[in-house]
């Protein structure tokens, strides 16, 4: 395994991330346990999670994967080797009925933490962030921007900044972060940092062969203002495992399971897939190694989040910290792209 540190930090983490939105509902917690561990014993020390997983969002199973997390570093008694980052959710029409309002606000935050505390058995998170921004923004699949003038966002960037600086000098947040950001919030975050507020550590946002739209625009602020990137989402919900080429429907697949969740799954997303995966083949990878290695090569990739639902599956994603693309690799991965730029945003 290959480590780093949170940027602004002292924390370390493996630059690969265990991703736990499928845990208590694509796994239960008994098949969650072997990921947990298979992932720790390949030295992965950085968990992902969030308030709202597992997904799809319900008010059932609203928090168990933090539980799930919870108990198993309980049971371990390993909690001071675990990096744990979590996330609370932004007003959104689909997510109802976990407090209200449904903002950014401190009461929510202290809300939020507290049932995030408490499901994780623990009492601090390293790094916290907002899932989502609290505005109108081009985020989940939404490539451009669309103003609305009806919009009722008020500018809260200073005083989310104040109201989680202030958790951090409780001791219940060591570091923070955002996810789903656009160049303009991370922007904005940074020059209130500037004015007297907490730097964030990180940004958590989808990236993969299928979606590169934050190497435009964001990618350079990560540099020049010193935050890292957490990468969601590297296969593309599975379409860059190849399993859904062809027609595929494998039955244990996301996709699968939850039609909705089509993101990637468009006709140009096929072809591009299609395209990667002769790329694959003419180097002797297989087109999940290539996908993860591309993501892992980025240099401004703080870690790679990868979820799975098998050990299989784990130690084969784990596997592609140790793939090293050759330049000619590269090369051809780059023809690609340009041939079918972020088909998936």
């Amino acid at each position: 395994m290959k480590y780093t540190k949170l940027p602004n930090t002292d924390i370390e983490v493996s630059k690969i991330c265990l991703g736990t939105m499928t845990m208590g509902i694509m796994n239960d917690e008994t098949s969650s346990i072997p990921i947990m561990d298979t992932a720790v014993e390949n030295g992965v020390n950085f968990f992902d999670t969030a308030e709202l997983y597992p997904v799809p969002f319900s008010l059932e199973k609203y928090g168990e994967s933090e539980r799930i997390i919870g108990r198993w570093m309980k049971s371990k008694n390993n909690r001071k080797d675990i990096v744990v980052g979590t996330k609370i959710v932004g007003p959104l029409p689909f997510i109802e009925g976990i407090r209200e309002p449904i903002d950014f606000s401190k009461k929510s935050l202290k809300h939020a933490l507290h049932k995030s505390l408490q499901n994780l058995q623990t009492d601090y998170v390293d790094l916290y962030q907002l899932h989502w921004p609290d505005r109108n923004c081009n985020f989940f699949g939404a490539l451009e921007f669309t103003h609305n003038e009806n919009e009722a966002w008020e500018d809260t960037f200073q005083e989310t900044l104040h109201n989680l600086e202030e958790l951090v000098k409780e001791g219940k947040i060591k570091s923070i972060g955002v996810s789903n950001e656009s160049p303009y919030g991370l922007m904005r975050f940074a020059e209130e940092a500037r004015k007297g507020g907490m730097k964030i550590s990180t940004t958590q946002n989808p990236y993969s062969l299928l979606n590169r739209t934050d190497d435009i625009g964001l990618t350079e602020i990560l540099h020049r203002e010193e935050i890292g990137y957490l990468a969601y989402s590297p296969l593309g919900f599975g379409q860059l495992s190849g399993k859904y080429l062809n027609g595929a429907s494998p039955e244990k697949g996301r996709v699968t399971l939850f039609p909705n969740y089509k993101r990637y799954h468009n006709e140009q997303s096929f072809k591009a897939t299609e395209a990667y995966n002769e790329v694959a083949k003419k180097h002797g990878l297989s087109l999940t190694q290539m996908a993860l290695a591309f993501v892992n090569d980025r240099p401004f990739m703080t870690s790679n989040i990868i979820g799975a639902t098998s050990v299989e599956q784990l130690k084969e994603n784990i596997g592609s910290i140790d793939i090293v693309l050759s330049k000619e690799i590269l090369k051809d991965i780059e023809e690609v792209h340009l041939t079918f730029p972020n088909p998936a945003p």
